[in-house]
Order: C-alpha cells, then structure tokens, then sequence
C-alpha cells in the first residue's frame, strides 16, 4: 500500500518536533524506487542525505549506493560513477565495487575498468576461513571442537561471504576481459595476472580454466585444449577440474582413448569429483561396458546425490541392460529433481512405451509437448500412440500438428495421405502425396498415389495427364502403363495402342531379366528374346475386340463407383480389377 505509506510518512515528516526525519525519507526514497519513480527516489535519498550527521557513516554510505542505483536505473552512468567512486575512497565493498565496473563497461572505458578491478580485489575479505579451522594438535577434543563451529552460524555467513567474493571477481573478469585489450585472450591474462598479486590468488586457476571455456563457446577446440593441458602441473583440485573438461572435449571428438585417459587422471586427482566420475562411466558406456559404467555413475551419485548427469546417464545404462524398472526409478527421481526437462520426460515416456503401457506413454508425452509444443517429433510420436490406439480423430490431430511444424517428414506425409483416403478425401490427400513427391522426386510412388488420387476423385483428365508425365519420367514402370492403358481405353482415346504395346515391351523386358537372374546361359535366352521382339516398324497386334490380359494395382485401394461408358464396360470384361492396397504403399 505504498500510497498511504507515503501520506502517512508526510505526515510524520512535516512534524518539526520529528528529529529523525531523514531517516523516513530513505523509505520514502525506497518506495519510489519500487514505483520507478527514479527521479523522486534520487530527490528524497539526497534530502536524506543532508539530513542525516555525518557520525552515521554506515547509513550514509547505504544511501549513497541507493542514489548509485537510482542514476544506473536512468541511465545516468556518470552521475552513478561519482556515488560509487566516493563509497569506494571512504569505505569500499564489494557490491560497490562491482557497479562502478558495470558502469564504466556501459559507457565503454577500458582504462578505468582496469582501475575499477583492481580496486574491487584489493576490498578485504575478512574472512581468515581456512587459518582458523585448522587443528593445532591431534587432540580428540579440539578436533570435535572445530568440526562442530565449521558449520554453526558464523561458518555459513562466512563461507557466504566468500562465495559472494568470488562470485563478484568472477563475474567482472569474464565481464571485461573481452573488452579491456585487442583479444580476449589478453584480456583474461591481464585478469589473471591481476589476481595472482591480490589475497584472491586462488581464483586465478579458476580464470584460465573459464578462458578454456570461452575458448569452446567460440569453437575453438585447439586453444581450449591448449589452455587446459597447463593444468596437467598444478595441484590436485585445479588438476581434476581441467582433466575432466579435457575428457568432455575428447569425448565430444569422438576421441575415446584420450577422453579415458583424461578421464582417468581427473578421477586419480580428485575422487570425489562426481563431474570426472561421469566422464570415466561416459567413455566405459561408449565401450559397450553397461555395467562397469553403471558403476561409476552410482560412486558418482554418492559423492553428490544432486549430479544430475549421473542419474540420466544411469537411467540410460539400465535401459540398454534391459533393466527397465530400474531405469524408469532413475528418472522419475530426476524428474523430481528437474520438474520441465523435456530429455526426462521423454525418456519416461519411451519407457513406459517400451513397457506396453501406452496410456501412461501418452500422459507422459502430454507433459512433454506442455514444455516443447513445437517439437514435431514428439507430436508424430503422439499420434502414433493413438493411432494404435485407434483414436483416429486424436492421431489425426497431432500428426498435423507435427506436419505444421516440420513438413518434410515422410511417415507423418504418408499417414496423413492415408487419412484422408480413408474418409472419402481424395482431393486433400493429393496435397501430402505431392509433398512427398517433391521430397524424393526419384520415387514413383508417391507421383502414382497422386495420379491415383485424381482418377479416384473422377478427374480422369488431370489423372491421364500425371500418368503422362510420370511415363516420361519413368518409361520402364509397368504400373504406370497399365494405368495409362486402362484410362485409354475409359475415355475412348487412340493412344490405347500406343500404350499397349509400350506395356508388352516393358513386361517381356521384366521377364526376361527375371529369368536371367535366376541362372541359366545368359546370353542365349536374352537372345532368344530379344528375337521374339517385333521390328520397330512392325506393330503387335492389338484389337480391342481381341482379349486384354493386363491387370493393375490401385496404390490407394477400391473406389467408388463412377458411371460406366462403353469403353469402360468393355474394359472391366477385360479383366481390369482394383486391388486392394499393398503394404509397402501406405502406413496399416
């Protein structure tokens, strides 16, 4: 209710009988600061500033790193470098320190960045954790002692204070070292170097191996190795952490005997380092070693409960040894662990697929697209799931959704095609079949499912046309011909003829490689073939009154019945016959 706390706050303010109004006008500062109210809060900090005696140091250095605040919310980067600049001549900290960095990186001052750093690491910890726990003696007693103070209060706030420290130094050495020499890499070792001379001497391995990563974001594979090979030296921890990224570069290069070996030494200088525990079980799982690497994950897992990589990796490893319960277990604690991982998710699902228990598959997968909605494998998957289910309306539904996001999958095209010749639409199949033309133009199929489609929806034209066309370009298909053959002789046209001795050619032709694939002396039954053929100028002989003998497949299964002309009439007396679609056609 911050109006009324401002009115009521005026109120008290006004009173002349009221000493300590200074200090009321910092929440009133506060609370246009909430609003963004920025110039306000800036006015009613600097009122209480005057206000407020100089003995009270402490308060008016707080209010000084409000007004630095303020001016950073407005953008006024140089009026919030004097704030901060003043608190860090009369009483530096680290908080401080770090904005003064932010605000010379934003107005692009690479000099006095390095002047800010350099007085953010000379700010005195005051915290002397490591001296302090250190047992004088072997006394049981003084042991039991030290243990206990580590972790009271004091010992947190310090370990607190610390990681907060480092955290800073942290993040402003990654933040300028890109920006503060001509390459970042020179960048990082002015940072580095400015590290080793302060009491933060320790955080300067932690800046080499962070130069390594960024060497990796900008695919740099050889100066990251380079960088972290350097470490091989140093001692234990700083050792492990190196060799265990070394092993996670090696194995991402498909590089196996190094990544082992990297893996090995981070594991003999830290064994209670989960990260390098995993890279071991990574490369013993690419072995094929499922159980030996299933080890290394639980010793993983029991030296940090909270390795996520460990548990998915193991989860993964009882699936491939067929240990599905145990499996399933793994990732359902990792989901409780990581609630909108969609790699979790997934692999429950599969899973529980894998277990024939489709339902929970599909509750699983519902979840899943809730986290990706986009991800069209996920989706064609779904409707799979109820297809099989026979939830034709629901499979239909996800399996174009899946079509919207990514049209170039063949499965979903050819399910979809089916769909609609099922329920009696020809016409919008033949959008997907000459989608899935376009895709494997090489293919016949899908350009006869497309000329199937027109004859079927009574667009003998446009059928008799594709059939054409797909002849060109096919001339040897004896599917094709029979078809052509048969809408000829529907539609009453000359080049019946033609066709049918095309159709003889290319079923001769069939018969004799047929027949000289199956052995035999090649050459004399080719020969004795290739005799039987007519001259080019001597025409076989083809009266319609005389019998057919050509039959055909339909690719899209029995249609409807259309009016018979005569032609047509006479053409089913010839042993024209749809069949029923064949499996290598379309999806069950």
């Amino acid at each position: 209710m911050y109006a009324e706390a401002l009115n009521s706050y005026q109120v008290i303010v006004k009173n002349k009988l009221f000493t300590s109004g200074g200090r009321l006008k910092v929440n009133m500062g506060n609370i246009y600061l909430k609003q963004r109210n920025y110039s306000k809060a800036i006015k009613f900090y600097r009122m209480a500033l005057d206000q407020i005696p100089s003995v009270h140091k402490e308060m008016r250095i707080k209010i000084m790193e409000n007004i630095g605040v303020a001016f950073i919310k407005t953008g006024q980067y140089t009026d919030a470098i004097s704030s901060f600049e003043l608190i860090m001549s009369m009483s530096p900290n680290l908080k401080t320190g770090f904005n003064l960095i932010l605000c010379y990186f934003a107005i692009g001052n690479c000099e006095q960045m390095k002047k800010a750093f350099q007085k953010l690491i000379a700010v005195p910890c005051e915290v002397d954790y490591d001296d302090k726990y250190v047992s004088p003696n072997d006394d049981p007693h003084t042991n039991l002692l030290i243990e206990a103070i580590k972790n009271d209060s004091l010992g947190q706030m310090e370990r607190e204070r610390k990681s907060m420290a480092e955290e800073y130094i942290m993040t402003a050495a990654k933040l300028i070292a890109p920006v503060i020499e001509t390459s970042f890499a020179v960048g990082y070792d002015w940072c580095v170097e400015a590290v080793k001379t302060s009491q933060y001497v320790e955080l300067a391995n932690d800046l080499e191996i962070n130069k390594a990563t960024t060497y990796l974001r900008q695919q740099d594979f050889n100066q990251a190795l380079e960088t972290l090979k350097m470490f091989e030296q140093k001692d234990s921890n700083v050792k492990s952490a190196a060799a265990t990224n070394l092993s996670f570069l090696y194995y991402l290069e498909n590089e196996l005997a190094q990544a082992a070996n990297y893996a090995d030494l981070a594991v003999i200088s830290d064994r209670y380092n989960p990260a390098a525990l995993t890279n071991k079980g990574n490369t013993i799982f690419a072995k094929g070693d499922y159980e030996k690497a299933a080890e290394f994950y639980k010793e993983a897992l029991g030296n940090d409960s909270s390795c996520t990589e460990a548990l998915y990796n193991l989860g993964l490893t009882y699936k491939k040894l067929n240990r599905i319960d145990e499996a399933l277990d793994c990732f359902l604690k990792l989901h409780a662990i990581l609630r909108n991982s969609a790699q979790v998710l997934h692999q429950i699902a599969n899973i529980y697929e894998i277990m024939g228990d489709p339902n929970r598959a599909i509750e699983w997968l519902l979840q899943l697209i809730s986290v990706v909605p986009t991800d069209p494998h996920v989706l064609s998957k779904l409707g799979k799931l109820y297809d099989n289910e026979g939830d034709k309306s629901q499979a239909f539904h996800y399996y174009y959704e899946s079509y919207r996001y990514f049209p170039s999958n063949i499965e979903v095209i050819e399910w979809l095609g089916a769909y609609y010749i099922d329920t009696q639409f020809c016409e919008k199949a033949i959008e997907y079949f000459e989608r899935a033309a376009l895709i494997l133009p090489t293919q016949e199929k899908w350009q006869l499912m497309v000329a199937s489609c027109y004859r079927r929806s009574g667009n003998y034209q446009k059928a008799l046309e594709k059939y054409k066309v797909i002849h060109r370009k096919f001339p040897e298909n004896i599917e094709c011909l029979r078809f052509l053959v048969h809408l000829c002789t529907d539609m009453g046209m000359k080049e019946v003829q033609e066709y049918m001795t095309k159709l003889k050619k290319v079923e001769k032709l069939k018969e004799i490689r047929e027949q000289v694939s199956s052995g035999g002396t090649k050459g004399e039954r080719l020969n004795a073939r290739l005799k039987a053929f007519p001259e080019t100028s001597e025409p076989y002989e083809s009266s319609v009154c005389k019998e057919i003998d050509v039959s055909y497949i339909d690719p899209l299964g029995p249609q409807a019945e259309r009016p018979k002309t005569a032609a047509r009439k006479r053409a089913e007396e010839d042993d024209f016959a749809d069949e029923e679609l064949g499996e290598d056609m379309l999806p069950e």
